[in-house]
């Protein structure tokens, strides 16, 4: 392991929960194959006190950082300048520091997509179904338009936050062919799904058993319908193994992780990312 003396940059990951995160796993690896003066930590901040954790990385001179939930949305009114592809999507998941201040962007899309290429689809005729409407959901949102897919249709609990999250979207830049449902509506929408994603943390470590889910609607899942869990750990996730046994193809978020936490370091030491040690890191990590 790399000294870490008075000359070491920091980098870190904010959210909360944040034990859970395997970021320090592989940006760490990452660090030592380039051989960089950095550490890269695991940094918790509540909600209630983002705006503070924000005025002390600066006062301590935090070059980066990455956001998880439940930041991603709420960081921005903090940021001296953000992307053009973090405001469109209206989330921001990278930070580093400038000399105007902290800059912002979002390396989700490219994560999302980046275990779909693989996949053999038309998805102009593909129906996407994103369970929540968080920060994370708005990524999904922006990938699927990437693909091209013939609709997205996003499901929440709460009418209003999804009320507000659609009308968000029409003054986007990206052009969507996008609708709301109920949570109640799952069991009519799940048989035409090509893609299932799901966008929150439930299924989360340590709550392995927990799904968003119900198993009785889990079997309205179609058979090579592609199930993704933006979850990384556990892996399998609960909704994921509900999907297999539907004969769904499942992805869980570890290549997501691997590809958006490669071009957050990138833009934070300006060299290319060994992904492929990044990869091998969490793999060896998981013990997959």
């Amino acid at each position: 392991m790399k000294l870490i003396t008075g000359t070491t940059k920091l980098l870190g990951v904010i959210g909360d929960p944040i034990k859970h995160s395997l970021s320090p796993v592989m940006h760490n690896a990452a660090i030592a194959a380039l051989d960089l003066d950095y550490v890269y930590v695991a940094l918790p901040v509540a909600p209630s006190d983002l705006a503070t954790a924000i005025a002390g990385f600066a006062a301590i001179d935090l070059r980066g950082f990455s956001i998880t939930i439940p930041h991603k949305q709420a960081i921005i009114p903090l940021l001296n300048q953000v992307s053009d592809v973090a405001q469109a999507i209206g989330a921001v998941n990278t930070v580093w520091r400038t000399e105007q201040g902290w800059s912002g962007t979002n390396t989700d899309v490219i994560g999302f997509l980046a275990p779909l290429k693989i996949y053999d689809r038309d998805w102009s005729q593909t129906t996407a179904v994103i369970l929540g409407n968080g920060g994370a959901a708005r990524a999904v949102v922006a990938g699927c338009a990437q693909l091209g897919c013939a609709a997205v249709k996003v499901v929440g609990r709460d009418r209003q936050k999804l009320a507000a999250f659609q009308q968000s979207w029409v003054t986007s830049p990206i052009p969507v062919e996008l609708t709301i449902h109920a949570w109640e509506e799952l069991p009519s929408l799940l048989p035409d799904a090509g893609l299932i994603v799901n966008s929150t943390p439930i299924g989360m470590h340590p709550h392995d058993q927990a799904s968003p889910l119900e198993d009785a609607i889990a079997t309205k899942i179609a058979a090579g319908a592609i199930a993704y869990d933006l979850i990384y750990t556990p892996s399998p996730t609960r909704f994921l193994r509900q999907a297999q046994q539907q004969e769904a193809i499942a992805i869980d978020g570890l290549e997501m992780l691997v590809q958006q936490g490669a071009a957050a370091l990138e833009i934070w030491v300006g060299q290319t990312a060994p992904v492929e040690v990044m990869r091998q890191a969490l793999r060896d990590y998981l013990g997959l």
